[in-house]
């Protein structure tokens, strides 16, 4: 009996800072894990506390991030808040090539460049908050950023926003764990298209097959 692989598919999650991709982000893998693999993107800003070089961002200077982009080593790049932000090529291109999934944490340019480069394989998410007053409330609940960072996150993201109907799917992120399902739900009718079990037209023939 002729057997069915599945080739990886890229998924991504896109919101404005504080809608809750990160948090969905991490508790999907916290389940998925066996199957996915999280993007680690490299970027030039300086880590947040707690955050781990190699775990969460690969940080990197700026010169070493433009000689990988004029490289080609970088599927997608982008300028956020005078940061700059990539994901690596190689590591996702051998995932894919092995049937694991990669999840991606990045913004709406991060996605048209994916888009473009590599459609069939990519899935994409939008995660929106219930509200304006509940996306400020989550950004100061992080403690993370200074007010100035705060009310610049505040005033890009309905710019953000304005992108969602370049994704494939929109997830209002009420309640986390709702969200959560909603994602694994997505992913898993994603996994079972036809098109991405290879093999599978020699499985149904030899099912048809009469001996």
């Amino acid at each position: 009996m002729a057997e069915i692989h599945r080739r990886g598919l890229m998924l991504v999650l896109s919101s404005p800072s504080g809608a809750g991709k990160t948090t969905i982000s991490r508790r999907l893998l916290a389940v998925e894990r066996e199957r996915m693999a999280m993007s680690v993107s490299v970027t030039t800003r300086a880590p947040r506390p707690g955050e781990i070089d190699g775990r969460d961002y690969h940080f990197i200077d700026r010169p070493r991030f433009d000689r990988m982009v004029a490289a080609g080593e970088l599927l997608e790049h982008a300028m956020v808040f005078d940061h700059c932000y990539g994901t690596p090529r190689a590591a996702v291109e051998a995932a894919l090539a092995e049937g694991r999934d990669v999840l991606f944490d990045i913004d709406w340019q991060g996605t048209q460049q994916l888009s473009e480069k590599a459609r069939h394989d990519l899935v994409s998410i939008f995660v929106l908050p219930p509200s304006v007053p509940e996306l400020e409330r989550r950004l100061r609940a992080r403690a993370q950023d200074p007010e100035s960072v705060v009310q610049a996150r505040m005033a890009k993201a309905a710019d953000e926003m304005s992108h969602f109907a370049e994704y494939d799917y929109i997830v209002v992120n009420r309640e986390l764990d709702a969200s959560v399902a909603a994602v694994r739900a997505i992913l898993t009718a994603e996994r079972l298209k036809r098109d991405r079990q290879l093999g599978l037209g020699d499985f149904v023939r030899d099912l048809m097959r009469r001996d």
